[in-house]
């Protein structure tokens, strides 16, 4: 009788992939962010990526960056962080303790939403605005909240 199967993916890479499966539904040209939160029970929680709102027609929104706010994406698009916990279903006190998998390094904004959640962990692929000052006030967020980050590398 054979044994069962012993090359499978880990629970981090798995859930880091649902998070890069999420990106692919952004329709932001420039950066496709995706995230994935498993509860501690190694279940997927809750799902989101960088949208507009889902009550906003982004056929008619403005996808570039611009210094007129009424004009810029970032006026308007909820980072997939946020969605993700906007997306959860159940009871809040239910993300408590919860792990996010994100492909970008979350924002300051993020990060405070993050906190505020319980969210207990994040883990990223990317940290492409490392030592920005945004950056540096997402670290001490986190880091004054006891939320523990790491960065996972991926074969893909």
């Amino acid at each position: 009788m054979p044994g069962k199967r012993t090359n499978v993916i880990s629970w981090d890479e798995f859930f880091m992939r649902v998070a890069i499966a999420a990106s692919l539904r952004s329709k932001d040209p420039k950066t496709q962010v995706g995230a994935c939160i498993a509860g501690t029970d190694q279940r997927i929680l809750s799902v989101g990526y960088n949208g507009t709102p889902s009550r906003m027609n982004d056929d008619d929104f403005p996808w570039q960056d611009s210094e007129d706010p009424l004009l810029d994406k970032h006026s308007y698009v909820i980072h997939a962080e946020t969605n993700a916990i906007l997306n959860y279903r159940g009871s809040l006190r239910d993300l408590e303790g919860a792990t996010v998998y994100v492909t970008l390094f979350p924002c300051q904004e993020c990060a405070k939403v993050l906190a505020q959640a319980g969210i207990a962990e994040v883990v990223y692929l990317s940290n492409k605005y490392a030592g920005t000052p945004g950056n540096e006030v997402s670290k001490a967020v986190l880091n004054r909240c006891g939320i523990n980050y790491r960065q996972l590398i991926l074969d893909i």
